[in-house]
């Protein structure tokens, strides 16, 4: 039971040696606990008394001064929640240490996390490659990660270079740590997978077995961080010997929109209904607007399932793009319905061959042309590196999520 208190007004009359208290304006589930003790000095008396509920504790002293009858209560501390008292009582949570690892892309992704917590420290891996093109690898201080909570933060963005970093995530487990994590914040393969006819190869289902069977460290199976994957069944790819962690760069953007100064004008829209099914009930609180592709021949028109962009701040939600066809239909669209500015968040922004650049701001009064804001994550590193301080573009950094992570006992 919650109970919330003001300073607070209570007559007391003392009579003789006994008092009354008036209980008019007490919380009901405050219960009155016998004084802890008294003092008096000349001239005054004073009680020390304590109000207590299931929750909640009022800490207050009782004055009398002669010459009157009347006592009055003063409150000396806050209300605190008995929780909150308990939690304080008991001894601090340790942080744990952790060894972080990172591939050379990610090399600024990484000083940003080690920058969240005192408890990461930055480790180094040589990336070298002999003279016929294949990894020359090498793991600094390898006795010193001995007993350690190790991690790797990986970046597969390319298949050339994910056989070089499988070499260092094999590797490590093996060395004596206490548990490894493999952070891979963009799981690459299947974005563009159909299995319609026989003979159609699933990547994703391999990727994901090779990543099932790393070795297992000292403390049991390999922990994985992806964010926000492609396609929901492929979280039943990985096998046994693997434990997928997965999260989501949908918070980061609430946070963002919060900071907007017409936040209470936004409206979300979902380019269709797979982007509504993987995030809709992260942003309940939002006003939904649902687009849906149809086909005209050999096109693909977005129409306008569900919802009112109308004078509306309207924000397209999706886990990446690619050329960003699609958003640019869907902006189109909602531009053409009333919205009065139009916004996009991906949170892995891949954007091959600059496909970003089709992408141009709305200096206002445009929203059929240009964007407010492109909010993308820095899940893929290359991408970060082109679009940083060109607007509508901002990037929204995993650091804190994935330091959180790390932290995951």
């Amino acid at each position: 039971m919650a109970a919330t208190l003001s300073r607070p007004s209570f007559s007391f009359r003392i009579p003789s040696s006994s008092c009354h208290l008036n209980f008019k304006t007490l919380n009901p589930s405050f219960l009155l606990v016998k004084p802890s003790h008294a003092r008096s000095s000349e001239g005054k008396n004073q009680i020390i008394s304590e109000l207590k509920s299931f929750e909640n504790s009022l800490k207050c002293s009782i004055d009398s001064i002669s010459g009157t009858d009347h006592l009055h209560i003063v409150q000396n501390s806050s209300v605190v929640p008995m929780a909150a008292t308990a939690a304080m009582d008991s001894p601090p949570k340790i942080s744990k240490k952790v060894c972080l690892f990172y591939c050379t892309e990610m090399k600024e992704l990484a000083e940003r996390v080690a920058a969240e917590s005192d408890a990461i420290e930055l480790r180094s891996v040589t990336w070298r490659t002999f003279e016929d093109g294949f990894p020359n690898l090498f793991i600094s201080n390898a006795h010193g990660i001995r007993g350690q909570h190790v991690a790797f933060l990986a970046s597969f963005s390319s298949p050339g270079v994910i056989f070089e970093q499988l070499s260092v995530i094999y590797a490590l487990p093996k060395m004596f740590i206490s548990s490894f994590t493999l952070v891979l914040p963009f799981f690459p393969t299947g974005t563009f997978e159909r299995m319609e006819e026989e003979g159609d190869v699933a990547t994703a289902f391999t990727l994901a077995r090779i990543l099932s069977n790393i070795p297992i460290s000292r403390g049991g199976p390999t922990s994985l961080v992806i964010f926000d994957i492609h396609a929901l069944q492929e979280r039943f790819y990985f096998g046994d010997n693997i434990l997928p962690c997965f999260e989501s760069g949908v918070p980061l953007l609430k946070n963002r929109l919060q900071q907007l100064p017409d936040s209470d004008n936004i409206s979300v829209a979902f380019p269709d209904d797979g982007a509504w099914k993987r995030f809709h009930k992260q942003l309940q609180h939002f006003p939904t607007i649902v687009c849906t592709k149809v086909r005209d021949g050999n096109q693909r028109i977005v129409c306008l399932k569900e919802g009112d962009p109308k004078g509306r701040h309207v924000v397209i939600i999706d886990d990446l793009v690619q050329s960003g066809g699609t958003l640019i239909e869907c902006q189109k669209m909602l531009a053409a319905h009333g919205a009065a500015k139009i916004s996009a968040y991906v949170t892995h922004g891949i954007f091959p061959k600059k496909s970003w650049e089709r992408f141009q701001r709305d200096s206002g009064g445009s929203p059929e042309n240009g964007m407010s804001y492109f909010w993308i994550t820095d899940s893929c590193p290359l991408t970060v590196k082109e679009v940083k301080s060109r607007p509508p573009f901002e990037v929204l950094s995993l650091s804190a999520p994935i330091a959180a992570s790390l932290q995951i006992r």
